[in-house]
């Protein structure tokens, strides 16, 4: 009799551990069918994505989404829902937008943007934006008549930011006395930028600058160092973006080789 006893305890104690090992794999079971812990995984690092934490309230919610969802799905495959032509169809689109996801997941885990691609991407980005910016005036006008007297007003007295709001043809800075703010000479068209770096501080063009817009009598105001901000500061930029990069020249470069009829 007590031998009897301890093998149902025993019996009793393997039933325990298996239900736990079950609730374990799985969040719930509905209807006898079981709803693996793997969908929550996977639901709880889409979630995450978007950058929200997952606090139990929201755990719970999920978890009460997967159940309803088991559910439903049960229920449309009673009605057999599940093989009809229009579910056929999402699911091979569901199966391609998934798989087309993994595949770029996969491309990226194997081209990662390292440190060193980015610090080197910076360096690049420095070098061509880098130097000197400069704050400058200018006045445009059509004729290259009218720039030479307005010049030689100006050399005579006359002040720049009045005849600019009169008479330049650039109503954004005309406005504001010609103030073109601070810029680098290398966003200008050629000849305007040409112009900027032959001024000094404080300097007025002799002669006007033609240029497609027209002609320019321009000042500079003022010149000083470009300050860029440190790698450590555009670090994540730089890395979304060479990611971007990364993955729009692979894309192209699959769709290019794809023989299309």
């Amino acid at each position: 009799m007590k031998k009897q006893v301890l093998i149902a305890s025993a019996l009793v104690s393997l039933l325990s551990l298996g239900a736990g090992a079950a609730l374990a794999q799985n969040i719930a079971i509905v209807n006898g069918k079981a709803v693996p812990k793997a969908r929550m995984d996977t639901l709880s690092l889409q979630f995450q994505s978007t950058g929200r934490p997952i606090t139990p309230e929201v755990q719970e919610q999920m978890r009460q989404h997967l159940i309803a969802l088991e559910v439903f799905t049960q229920e449309a495959d009673k009605l057999g829902l599940s093989s009809s032509d229009e579910f056929k169809a999402q699911m091979e689109l569901a199966r391609q937008t998934v798989l087309a996801n993994q595949l770029i997941k996969d491309f990226e885990s194997k081209n990662a943007v390292t440190d060193e691609l980015l610090k080197a991407e910076y360096d690049k980005f420095a070098a061509a934006n880098g130097g000197k910016e400069i704050k400058a005036r200018h006045i445009l006008v059509d004729k290259e008549a009218d720039a030479a007297a307005i010049i030689a007003s100006l050399k005579k007295g006359g002040k720049f930011e009045e005849i600019a709001k009169k008479r330049s043809k650039d109503t954004g800075s005309g406005a504001k006395g010609g103030d073109l703010d601070w810029a680098n000479p290398s966003s200008y068209v050629p000849e305007f930028s040409a112009a900027l770096l032959a001024l000094k501080k404080g300097q007025l063009t002799d002669k006007a600058v033609k240029t497609q817009f027209g002609f320019h009598i321009i000042r500079v105001d003022d010149v000083r160092d470009i300050k860029l901000p440190a790698f450590d500061e555009v670090k994540p930029q730089i890395a979304d973006q060479m990611k971007q990069d990364k993955r729009g020249s692979y894309q192209r470069d699959l769709l290019g080789k794809a023989k299309v009829e």
